[in-house]
């Protein structure tokens, strides 16, 4: 997660000036590449997480850092659009195989009692991505040497960062080496210490796309992350075009990114304390306050103001793995968890895909970030009451692995 989220999400922000200067792209064509990236992401997600219930997460996280290394590598390449464009379908592939779907996968089977708090601890490694690879690109790779030498850098650490752990240290389950989740020592001690929790059942991918509940947390994720990472990707070209230097903003990039590692550990932690749908929702309204600071902010305003909006967005930002997960493991279970999780980050990468895009269309309209800034906040008016509506599944439909 530290590479899937450092070098595929967060950085992504500091390379629209870059390709503005050499090619003379406009921030709405550079933000198609990002939507193209998240649109194969979510496409890929159901595939992904099916071949990880038939094939198992070593196998894919190996194969997804061969090829996502690859798009990085040949992105260094780039002349033209279309080759940037395709360069991020390959990428966005080889990342939805290593991303999400596999390492939440991972934890949720290794823990039942605190798998909250587990998956929490997991997802710091997006935050720490924030935290290390975009201020070292913003702040060194790209000044220094060119994107282009940050993008190759960017493939060679996927490789040598991902590859040998995928193949030498990951167990995707405890079985695989005659454990049970929790360190317990037998089965019947797994079901005393969590009676109420969902292990190793659960609901089937056709049944769970038939439930409102399914539906509904899809609905909060989409409009959420739509508003969260349209917001994110363009807050470095909001923050400069007010006149605050570059390494200033590369540097609030990054503590966005160590807040978020911070929310992350705490929304997971929440989670096992209260409704993860409650948890999601607070998430939520940390991320709406935060673009209401970033709105205030004018070319005189304190630098304190910036790193207000960088506490607020970080720690909210750092409730959607937790949540999201904790949602789809305690309604649907786990039989199916790798189908179902892919099917609800269709709706996460779809919001994640066209935010930025949205922002960059109407900044090129509008030479201004107010009006997608009041949109963006109007989405969290809809995603705060869906998360809050949703219920249980009707009836209980069990299957086994």
């Amino acid at each position: 997660m530290f590479i899937n989220a450092g070098v595929g999400y967060y950085a992504f922000a500091l390379f629209y000036k870059p390709l503005e200067v050499e090619f003379g792209w406009d921030r709405g064509a550079v933000s198609v590449a990002f939507t193209i990236y998240f649109i194969i992401q979510g496409l890929a997600a159901p595939f992904i997480g099916r071949m990880v219930d038939r094939y198992g997460v070593k196998k894919l996280i190996t194969l997804g850092s061969l090829i996502s290394g690859s798009g990085f590598l040949s992105l260094t390449f780039t002349h033209s659009l279309w080759s940037f464009y395709v360069s991020y379908v390959v990428t966005g592939f080889g990342m939805a195989a290593m991303g999400v779907v596999p390492t939440t996968h991972i934890v949720s089977n290794w823990f039942i009692k605190k798998r909250g708090f587990a998956v929490g601890i997991m997802a710091t490694g997006i935050g720490a991505g924030a935290l290390v690879l975009a201020p070292i690109a913003g702040s060194y790779l790209i000044p220094a040497f060119s994107w282009r030498a940050a993008y190759l850098a960017f493939g060679i650490l996927t490789w040598v960062l991902i590859i040998p752990a995928a193949l030498l240290v990951i167990k995707a389950r405890p079985s695989d080496i005659g454990l049970y989740p929790d360190g317990a020592e037998t089965p019947d001690a797994i079901a005393e210490a969590a009676p109420h929790s969902q292990g190793y059942e659960g609901w089937t991918l056709s049944d769970a796309l038939k439930s409102f509940t399914f539906w509904l947390i899809a609905l909060a994720f989409i409009t959420s992350d739509c508003s969260n990472t349209g917001t994110v990707i363009h807050q470095f070209n909001h923050i400069t075009d007010l006149g605050f230097p570059v390494a200033a903003a590369a540097t609030v990039l990054g503590g966005v990114g160590f807040c978020s590692a911070i929310g992350k550990v705490f929304f997971g932690w929440l989670c096992d304390r209260i409704k993860a749908k409650h948890a999601a929702a607070i998430s939520f309204a940390l991320q709406l306050a935060s673009i209401v600071v970033l709105v205030t902010l004018k070319s005189t305003s304190s630098v304190a103001i910036i790193w207000l909006y960088a506490i607020l967005m970080g720690l909210g930002q750092g409730g959607w793995l937790p949540t999201m997960s904790m949602l789809v493991s305690g309604y649907f279970g786990l039989a199916s968890y790798g189908a179902i999780f892919g099917a609800v980050n269709v709706a996460h990468s779809l919001g994640v895909a066209f935010g930025p895009l949205i922002a960059g269309q109407m900044f090129d309209a509008t030479q201004t970030y107010t009006g997608v800034f009041v949109t963006f906040v109007a989405l969290y008016m809809i995603a705060i009451p869906s998360v809050l509506t949703v219920r249980p599944p009707k009836s209980r439909l069990v299957c086994s692995n």
